[in-house]
């Protein structure tokens, strides 16, 4: 089989780098995914092969990299919603007007639609209501006494409540949705399993939408406690009534913003994981809260969030990356985990240095697609650890650390369970 090249204008054919086979491995904790680490060493632009689809793509993983791709125009979106590119998911199947699969200018269409939703003074005026339902779930804990699972009795059911309470989910609505999105971020249960779960959650939010449409007001009337917030279902509502959004758009758009409020009990069960067995990282937040904030920024730059990576871009035009050719209808990822440890922007990145100036991290995305509910995102770690430092200041790991189970064939990495005593 001849060697595949590349060629750039005036220089001499260059050899392409291997197609690497990327398995979706098991991890152990919150472990670094070596075969990413291996990638980054061969980069700065790798070809990978992951466990679904079809082909190969390129991968970017250095930090100036990944911000220039997820910012260009020339690496589209869209043309990856109608291609089988290699992928981590068993199931592909976009749905028409997803805002995840978007390009300019109608991702900003999309995206206005529910703004009002997402912005710092929203984020203001649900505080009160997010810490209030977290203060009921931490009292309940505590009245029922240690050891406990903390994920079960906090940082799963916190999330949901707060997602639900922004989209405009009735409260005995919730778990049902919880239930849908959780089997969607899986890879464990096939495409059979994930498509249900997808046709479920879609088919709810269709009939919310049409409802919301059909009422009057835009706003406000569907999570039993938003105040004057508008919520997203009936801000879509009100959208498509107006004729800004078509049906299906809204249906689209609303989806992944639910399934999106999943993040939040991984990423926190990583951080109080950390926390938990890092007695000097523990000791750091107890004693200056005030750095806290900054602290959290180093945290999110660390984790490793996901498993292998998001979604696909293709090359619309030939674009020279550091001297490789990534040629018109190449498929592009971008690993924001490897831009986070990108040495040249975080040095000695493997490292938790809470001093570090860690806010250029891009844990919540970069670009148009920069993730819509980030605001909301930060409100909701920052409650989590003022409230339990401050309420359990003895809180500690109720089993040695290596006995805490980690979840495995999922896109969205995390604890399973956190058993801890105070």
């Amino acid at each position: 089989m001849a060697e595949e090249t590349s060629t750039l204008a005036g220089r001499p054919e260059q050899p392409l780098p291997p197609v690497r086979d990327w398995p979706a491995g098991e991890l152990n904790a919150i472990e670094f995914e070596p075969v990413l680490a291996e990638l980054m060493r061969e980069g700065p632009l790798t070809r990978i092969r992951l466990p679904y689809g079809e082909g190969w793509a390129w991968l970017a993983t250095r930090y100036d990299d990944v911000k220039m791709i997820t910012n260009d125009p020339r690496f589209s979106r869209r043309e990856a919603s109608v291609r089988q590119v290699t992928r981590l998911a068993p199931h592909f199947a976009p749905r028409p007007g997803a805002l995840a699969w978007a390009d300019q200018p109608d991702h900003n269409r999309l995206r206005r639609a529910v703004s009002n939703a997402y912005t710092v003074s929203a984020v203001k005026r649900l505080r009160p209501r997010a810490q209030e339902m977290l203060d009921v779930l931490v009292d309940g804990m505590v009245a029922d006494g240690p050891p406990a699972d903390l994920i079960e009795r906090v940082l799963e059911p916190f999330p949901i409540n707060v997602v639900c309470e922004v989209m405009g989910v009735p409260v005995d609505e919730r778990q049902k949705l919880h239930d849908w999105t959780r089997e969607i971020i899986s890879t464990a249960g096939g495409a059979e399993a994930s498509e249900r779960a997808k046709k479920g959650l879609f088919g709810w939010i269709g009939e919310a939408v049409r409802e919301r449409r059909d009422s009057k007001g835009d706003g406000g009337g569907g999570g039993g406690g938003g105040g004057d917030s508008e919520d997203v279902l009936s801000l879509l509502g009100g959208a498509v009534r107006r004729g800004e959004l078509g049906l299906e758009e809204a249906i689209s758009v609303a989806g992944p913003l639910q399934i999106g409020g999943e993040a939040i009990t991984n990423n926190s069960g990583q951080m109080f994981y950390l926390l938990l067995t890092r007695p000097d990282l523990l000791e750091r937040f107890h004693n200056d809260p005030a750095s806290r904030p900054a602290a959290i920024e180093e945290l999110l730059r660390y984790i490793p969030h996901r498993a292998a990576v998001g979604l696909p871009r293709i090359a619309t035009e030939d674009v020279d990356i550091r001297g490789t050719l990534v040629r018109t209808g190449d498929a592009v990822y971008v690993s924001y985990l490897a831009a986070n440890r990108d040495p040249d922007v975080f040095p000695d990145p493997d490292r938790i240095d809470l001093d570090r100036d860690a806010g250029a991290h891009v844990s919540f995305g970069n670009g148009p697609h920069f993730c819509t509910g980030a605001v909301f995102s930060r409100m909701q770690i920052e409650l989590l650890i003022d409230t339990l430092l401050e309420r359990l200041p003895g809180l500690r790991l109720a089993v040695p650390a290596d006995q805490v189970p980690f979840r495995q064939r999922t896109m969205i990495r995390g604890p399973v369970a956190l058993p801890v005593t105070w």
